[in-house]
């Protein structure tokens, strides 16, 4: 009965304090902030301060080093590689240790059995063990169908190393491409921010002295609303282009990971680093080398490697499970003739529920294969028709482009002309400001579309799976970095990244941060058949003005 009230007594006690650990604890605000410091720190830690005016090719560098989100997948690459390796452990035998102690408040005595008779003898009462004893095992245990279904394990983790690989480098196709387009937005900005914002106090002033004349009536007052209205019109133009301006700062900061509220400024490059060779590539010649690149359809070709594998585990499991095991024992107990002593065993198990749940597995499995089957030809297709669109955006932007060039040229030599009217008195402020505006505008109009011939650029690039070769972030230099990036730029508008016919080009696989001696697994090769490149004609190498 004591013993009773004691184990009552003890589970009433754990009871109460397992009640009292899921009570809901709340953060306090100090913590909170706290928090948010210490991750404000983290996001800036080992990022270099900008100190110069940021060039192209550095924005991109600092982009690929710094980019928190690009930064995720690294990590997931990471965590994929060490997912790999401490699966390999999975397949070697379990060695299993054991300790035990036992204790009892009295003898372990037993009855010996009347000679010649099953009934219990009331005088021989022997004790067959201690009160008090400990136990020891070490043993080995091999069971052969986890190892092979582990081996097979082992292949889907390798697969999708190769799968975290695919998706970081679409991420980084996306930040370059991002990258482009807001440093172009950030550099119109940076030319036309003084000039804009002259040009609306000009106009504010001119708007100011308009109504003063229609107040006086010194004109008809339709010419004076009239003149005004264009005025109002030109000063809505105005502030449209500084409000889409004041976003291109934070966007870009936000892609190379600085303080939001910083000051960047931009170096333009000398050329644009737009010119049409990528359209004299034959579109057949850039199917195969999206076929073979392409970052999606490798990961929807290693996907299906890894249905095919589930298949072949679906069917492992059909077979019976053999288990050899070798265990060393120890028993203190003083009243054994052996105390310790050596066992071997194999044993034989099969569950017979796979007789009936075996052949819906391997439907499921067999599924699973087709889907990811069905999913890489609908890949394909896409990114067929990603490539072509890619393409035509491409050829469209460099049209506009050079179109917006031409308009601004255009705009300039009016502002200039009425700009001469005014100081000859042939022509009055309004027609000063509205020319201006129309520059202005134009000038923001060939930035846009800079921008957008960028962005096509790189996805077009993106489609074909071209990307520079950069290996572990971690291990190169900024400066490094950035030079890289340079040659890269330069390679793709000189087409060097195309490799000749019957070439096979090299997988990139940068090694994850931390992860330098995780063992990664061997890529598809992907063997390409050419078309011819055409002439390499540039039409787009103009001096920025």
């Amino acid at each position: 009965m004591k013993q009773i009230h004691l184990i009552a007594s003890a589970s009433g006690l754990l009871l109460l304090l397992s009640g009292c650990a899921s009570l809901p604890e709340p953060m306090s605000q100090a913590e909170i902030k706290a928090i948010a410091q210490a991750d404000r720190e983290e996001a800036r830690k080992d990022v270099a301060p900008l100190i110069a005016p940021l060039t192209l090719e550095e924005a991109i560098a600092r982009g690929l080093k710094y980019n928190l989100d690009h930064r995720t997948r690294l990590l997931e690459q990471a965590l994929a590689s060490g997912q790999l390796e401490a699966g390999g452990f999975d397949m070697l035998p379990r060695v299993l240790a054991s300790a035990g102690y036992r204790s009892r408040d009295n003898s372990s005595n037993s009855f010996a059995p009347i000679p010649g008779t099953d009934k219990p003898s009331s005088t021989e009462s022997p004790i067959s063990a201690d009160r008090t004893h400990t136990t020891s095992d070490l043993g080995l245990s091999w069971n052969i169908l986890d190892f092979g279904i582990s081996y097979y394990n082992s292949k889907q983790n390798a697969d999708r190393v190769l799968v975290a690989a695919e998706r970081r480098r679409k991420a980084m196709h996306v930040l370059i491409q991002s990258i482009r387009s807001a440093f172009w937005r950030v550099a119109s900005a940076q030319r036309l921010q003084a000039e804009v914002n002259n040009t609306i106090r000009e106009a504010e002033a001119s708007l100011a002295d308009a109504r003063k004349v229609s107040e006086e009536r010194i004109k008809a007052p339709a010419d004076a609303l009239r003149y005004q209205r264009a005025l109002l019109e030109n000063l809505r133009t105005l502030e449209s282009i500084q409000r889409e301006m004041a976003t291109a700062r934070i966007e870009l900061a936000q892609l190379i990971n600085v303080p939001a509220g910083s000051l960047i400024r931009v170096a333009e490059p000398a050329s644009f680093l737009l010119e049409d060779r990528l359209m004299r590539v034959d579109v057949t010649r850039m199917e195969e080398l999206a076929m073979a690149h392409n970052a999606d359809i490798r990961e929807q070709v290693y996907n299906a490697r890894i249905a095919a594998t589930e298949t072949r585990k679906a069917l492992l499991r059909l077979f019976p499970a053999l288990t050899v095991s070798f265990t060393g024992k120890h028993d203190s107990n003083s009243f054994l003739v052996n105390q310790s002593w050596q066992e071997v065993a194999a044993q034989v198990s099969f569950n017979l529920i796979n007789l009936l749940s075996g052949p819906s597995q391997m439907d499921v499995a067999e599924a699973g294969v087709r889907l990811a089957e069905q999913r890489r030809v609908a890949m394909q297709m896409a990114v067929f028709t990603q490539l072509h669109l890619a393409r035509q955006d491409f050829e469209t932007a460099l049209r506009q482009f050079m179109r917006s060039d031409a308009i601004w040229e255009v705009d300039r030599q009016l502002y200039e002309m009425t700009a001469k009217g005014e100081a000859q008195q042939t022509q009055g402020a309004q027609a000063r400001v509205a020319a201006r505006t129309g520059a202005i505008l134009s000038l923001l109009r060939r930035y846009q579309t800079l921008a957008q011939a960028h962005a096509a650029a790189s996805r077009l690039q993106a489609s074909i799976g071209l990307e520079p070769q950069i290996g572990n972030l971690d291990a190169i230099s900024l400066p490094e970095l950035t030079q890289t990036i340079a040659k890269t730029l330069a390679d793709w508008e000189r087409l060097d990244q195309f490799p000749p016919e019957g070439s096979i080009v090299p997988e990139p696989m940068p090694s994850p941060p931390h992860a330098e001696a995780t063992p990664v697994p061997t890529p598809l090769a992907a063997t390409e058949a050419a078309g011819e490149a055409g002439s390499e004609t540039a039409i787009v190498q103009q001096q920025q003005r």
